[in-house]
């Protein structure tokens, strides 16, 4: 099977897509877009990346299946590079496998993982490479991520293999492509300050805020019967303080709660709830999780508990 893909005998074009952090994008892009155009015109691989100021950047890869791999080794090598590199100031001896993150339809990631993982499991052993697909589909997509790691041939040869996989097993039905969010987009407020998340962290936004007070100043205040006080909507009158319970299961509270408690304190103080983690009862393998409230406090809250 091998041979016959290399020797362009399933010369057929393929599109493959790789999740990216903006730091590994601009890897690629290199110095005014040298890399990417040195990547494109040695590999014969047509090489998009997407827009924007997301810090997840969608990369897609689309040639013969050739074409696919040359450019698939040149990623690789590069971010082996850059590993080497970053190794050089540090003091860590032993050096962190090169990962790659492709974006599969989760139609195909059956064929992937094979009857009782059988097919991953073959994978990994003939490639050395470490796979994982993950358990749940990419926000608003019908798509999942399928995780490789190991060294730059390790990598190239898990994906070839992968290639042939989904030349076998084209997806069913429509894809829904996943798109990364800006980074300025979820913009949660809780406890009158504006946070958009980034990574893991909530971060307080601070042109947000400035925006909500001139939009509260241009408003002319409007007032009530019987008040003579004006009343800037939202501002003072927080909404009525609500309640929601969540199920997490007991091998995952740990990651929640985190040491002596340090996690779950992060995570009331950023959303400004009240979090209430119920004891573990017999014979149940779950942990009722009470938020209380506002629901912007709430939101933040589940949010962050996802995360973790």
């Amino acid at each position: 099977m091998e041979s016959k893909v290399s020797e362009g005998g399933l010369n057929v074009t393929l599109t493959i897509r790789l999740l990216m952090h903006g730091k590994e994008v601009g890897s690629i892009i290199g110095k005014k877009g040298e890399t990417v155009k040195k990547m494109r015109e040695e590999s014969g691989a047509r090489i998009n990346i997407s827009e924007g100021n997301c810090p997840e950047r969608i990369v897609t890869i689309t040639g013969p299946t050739d074409a696919i791999f040359k450019a698939f080794a040149m990623i690789a090598y590069k971010f082996e590079e850059d590993i080497t590199n970053s190794m050089s100031n540090s003091t860590a001896t032993s050096k962190p496998p090169v990962t790659l993150r492709l974006v599969v339809p989760a139609s195909q990631c059956g064929s992937l993982i094979g009857k009782g993982g059988s097919k991953i499991k073959e994978i990994r052993e003939s490639t050395g490479a470490q796979v994982q697909v993950a358990g749940d589909m990419l926000p608003n997509s019908t798509e999942r991520a399928v995780t490789i790691s190991g060294t730059p041939d390790a990598i190239i040869q898990c994906v070839k293999q992968i290639c042939v996989v989904m030349l076998e097993s084209p997806p069913k039905g429509a894809t829904i492509p996943y798109r990364p969010k800006p980074a300025s987009t979820p913009v949660i407020f809780a406890g009158g300050q504006a946070y958009t998340i980034q990574g893991q962290y909530a971060i307080p936004h601070p042109d947000q805020l400035t925006k909500l007070h001139q939009l509260a100043m241009q408003q002319t205040p409007f007032t009530p019967l019987g008040q003579t006080t004006p009343a800037f909507p939202g501002l003072d009158a927080s909404p009525p303080a609500s309640t929601h319970e969540l199920t997490i299961p007991n091998d995952l509270i740990g990651c929640i709660i985190g040491r002596q408690g340090t996690k779950i304190n992060e995570i009331r103080q950023m959303s400004g709830a009240q979090i209430k983690i119920a004891n573990a009862t017999e014979g149940s393998s779950e942990r009722q999780i009470t938020i209380t409230g506002t629901p912007a406090n709430i939101s933040l809250a589940q949010y962050l508990i996802n995360a973790r």
